[in-house]
């Protein structure tokens, strides 16, 4: 009996383990059909026999340990930078997936607790639960919506396209769904059940059509030309510049080199998220001499950087979006509101930095967050642009970026380097295609040491520089589509998919009593 045990806990941790082969780079998104379908048939099974409900969070747990052990190692990478955080490496690798796990957990439990008699009912439950805990673990705390299922379908803009309606949450729910349905063949009461089957792939398919067209005339709309460029910088420049008090004149010199200004275009440089070590925003102009024979009047640096204020004779910290003219006076300026824990805060601080923790990304204090994200109106005699700025992961949250859709383009900056050369700069960048298709926006995306690009309101990359090169890419101009459903609505349509959901759980449960 043990053997028989500890392999099934072997198999639901295999079954994680393989679901992540469908998330970027790797997108074998057909292993969803089986891993998923495996999953909710072995819970199923189970309860025939077994009704205790506890083995059922254990069960969930440890599927949702495969899947985000073997999707989110690398955030132990960022550990490797500094000789004070080594020894947190094995807990990091154990402790983060362990911990989302648990809502895999809760998944798998609160589907036995509530689980209805009738096949098609069950299925359309763990399909609901399985998208609102998803929900709630991109919301609670500081929220962390990272690997999502339906990332599986980035590749696949058609498809994806659909978010633009009903957000990714909802479209997160259906994949669900959408995986699980093969599990009713199998478990099926009569041959009118593999009709729910037959329903979520015609749903898939009117979803490509639609997708399809919205392609199709996208692809026929004119070019808008602005008047100016806005040039996205890539750059390649190593993280031990935060640890080796590397002189940032070395780092901005590069930096103008990337970015070739030419006298008489008129530019907007973005630089990624922190990119020129041990300066704050009060002290960049200090190094105005490294600019003056290349900058003028016709360019605009919007760049990643620290802020540091005296606030009731307290010193404060803030990570920035900051945009000077080509003398570095400050034009405008955004605080980041979503801030990483443990990276750019540290959760209960005075406790955990008696034990000798620190911030991982800067060698002083927690950062303090902003109270708002504004959008910053450059607004000047060579440039009328409004953008919408987001720092690092801040692009990973659906239907919280903007409440106001007045401004022309999303500009996320970013330093992917924390991570090397593991899957999470791809599995970051996925995110900006989905907040693309989402708002109906272009998204410009700066990064060190990741993935640098245009991408249009469909989600279609017209322009990128690949992870770990250094290089630009120009916006000269863009087409423009009506405000989309889900940038008006937000996620008050996945609170119409769960009432929805809610109706078929019910009426499936009264056709099979009838």
């Amino acid at each position: 009996m043990k053997i028989k045990f500890y392999s099934e806990l072997f198999f639901l941790i295999l079954l994680g383990a393989l679901t992540t082969l469908s998330l970027p780079p790797f997108n074998y998104v057909l292993i969803n059909f089986v891993t998923f379908s495996l999953f909710y048939i072995f819970i199923v099974k189970k309860f025939e026999i077994y009704k205790k409900k506890r083995i059922f969070f254990l069960y969930g747990w440890l599927f949702g340990f495969g899947y985000f052990v073997s999707n989110l190692y690398w955030i132990s990478i960022s550990l490797t930078f500094d000789e004070n955080f080594k020894f947190l490496i094995p807990f990091t690798i154990i402790l983060v997936p362990g911990f989302l796990a648990l809502f895999y957990g809760l998944v798998a439990y609160l589907f036995v607790v509530f689980k209805p008699k009738k096949n098609i009912s069950s299925f359309f439950l763990f399909s609901l639960i399985f998208g609102i805990i998803e929900f709630t673990r991109g919301s609670i705390l500081t929220g962390f919506p990272w690997n999502l299922i339906s990332h599986s379908f980035s590749n696949q803009l058609e498809i994806l396209n659909i978010i633009s309606i009903i957000g990714t949450y909802s479209f997160n729910l259906f994949c669900i769904s959408l995986f699980t349905s093969p599990s009713i063949f199998i478990l099926r009461d009569n041959k009118k059940d593999i009709s729910i089957c037959i329903a979520f792939l015609i749903t898939t398919m009117s979803f490509y059509v639609l997708g399809s067209q919205n392609l199709v005339k996208f692809n026929n709309k004119q070019i808008k030309k602005i008047d100016y460029k806005i040039r996205i910088i890539s750059s390649n420049i190593n993280i031990n510049r935060f640890y080796e008090n590397i002189d940032p004149s070395v780092a901005i010199e590069e930096l103008i080199e990337i970015s070739s200004p030419k006298e008489n275009e008129k530019i907007i440089f973005i630089w990624p998220e922190g990119i020129i070590p041990g300066i704050s925003q009060d002290q960049i102009k200090e190094y105005k001499w490294l600019f003056e024979n290349k900058f003028n009047e016709n360019h605009l640096l919007a760049i990643g950087i620290n802020i540091r204020e005296n606030e009731n004779d307290a010193i404060k910290y803030y990570n920035s979006f900051s945009v000077f003219d080509h003398k570095l006076n400050i034009l405008n300026s955004y605080k980041k509101i979503n801030l990483v824990p443990f990276g750019e805060f540290l959760p209960l601080e005075k406790m955990l930095r008696s034990v000798g923790l620190e911030t991982i990304t800067n060698n002083y204090k927690s950062y303090s967050k902003g109270e708002l994200r504004n959008v910053i109106d450059l607004n000047f005699v060579n440039f009328s642009v409004k953008i919408l700025p987001l720092i690092c992961y801040e692009i990973i949250y659906s239907g919280k970026i903007f409440t106001d859709s007045e401004f022309d383009y999303i500009v996320n900056i970013s330093e992917d380097g924390w991570f090397g050369k593991s899957i999470g700069p791809d599995q970051h960048f996925i995110h900006s295609i989905f907040r693309a298709i989402e708002s109906g926006k272009y998204v410009l995306r700066s990064t060190n040491n990741g993935t640098t690009a245009i991408i249009n309101p469909l989600g279609i990359v017209e322009q990128k520089v690949d992870k770990n090169n250094s290089g630009y890419i120009d916006l000269n101009g863009t087409k423009k589509i009506e405000m989309t459903l889900f940038a008006k609505y937000g996620n008050k349509i996945f609170g119409g998919v769960i009432l929805l959901y809610i109706f078929f759980i019910f009426s499936f449960m009264k056709l099979k009593d009838e």
